[in-house]
């Protein structure tokens, strides 16, 4: 039986801005993704004979819904919808936190994409993987890219993505966990959208040091506001010395950038 193994990548938010609310119900924002090496393990393994076409197997850290509508077995719904995919057996170990911000779940269904492609042999191209990646949530696509990852600025619903010139290598990345669990839905019904202001590609182009006072991340006042001990753990990574301490993401996720 053939296998292959994968290593979905995190991420963290330099800046968040909810810009708008759109039409659609869905919110414009601009944000800079940069990967980050807290990774799952992705394992798909054939599984001649199942009685089911894919069968998910979760690991490590809990995960909560149901198995099928896991974003693994979506990816894998995706596909077999337009190829003639043979049973599988997906094995997830999850060391990316739910809830946390750093787009594990995202990360999870791109690279569970990219992992089906090379599996079957299906010679899918990136644009039509960035397309597939794209249905199944609008960060999701930042995922569709091989290590070494790079940061890429997101516009839009955060599906729209330019490489972005910022150098961290002089940075280490350091992540904190509050004992919370922040609902994105919920997150965004709270937000006030406001499109007036620097735009956060300029802010981006200043000095590291300089971020603490202009860069923010527009989730950090509702999640601070409902769960108020979060506040705690920016704080602290400033007290350790970090040049710039921010949340990521939607929450609960912290993380402090340190000079090397």
């Amino acid at each position: 039986m053939a296998t292959t193994v994968a290593y979905p990548f995190s991420k963290i938010n330099l800046g968040l801005h909810v810009l708008e609310k759109r039409a659609d119900g869905y919110h414009n924002i601009e944000t800079l993704f940069v990967p980050h090496p807290l990774c799952d393990i992705l394992e798909i393994t054939d599984a001649p004979g199942a009685q089911k076409d894919v069968q998910l197997f979760l690991y490590g850290l809990p995960v909560t819904g149901p198995l099928s509508s896991n974003i693994c077995v979506i990816a894998y719904r995706l596909l077999s919808a337009h190829y003639k995919l043979s049973p599988v057996e997906i094995h997830l170990y999850k060391q990316i936190p739910p809830g946390s911000g750093l787009g594990g779940g995202s990360s999870d269904g791109a690279v569970c994409l990219q992992v089906l492609n090379k599996h079957f042999a299906l010679g899918l191209r990136r644009e039509e993987l960035l397309s597939y990646a794209l249905k199944m949530g609008s960060d999701v696509p930042f995922f569709v890219q091989q290590p070494p990852a790079l940061p890429y600025f997101a516009s839009g619903t955060g599906g729209v993505l330019e490489p972005f010139p910022l150098d961290l290598s002089p940075y280490r990345i350091e992540l904190r966990f509050p004992p919370v669990f922040i609902s994105t839905a919920e997150a965004y019904a709270a937000i006030k959208p406001n499109n007036h202001r620097v735009p956060l590609r300029d802010l981006l182009l200043q000095p590291v040091d300089k971020w603490k006072y202009t860069i923010g991340n527009d989730f950090e006042e509702y999640v601070f506001h409902k769960y108020p001990q979060t506040s705690q753990y920016k704080q602290a990574l400033y007290e350790e010395g970090a040049v710039y301490a921010s949340m990521t993401g939607s929450g609960s996720a912290f993380f402090g950038l340190f000079k090397i």
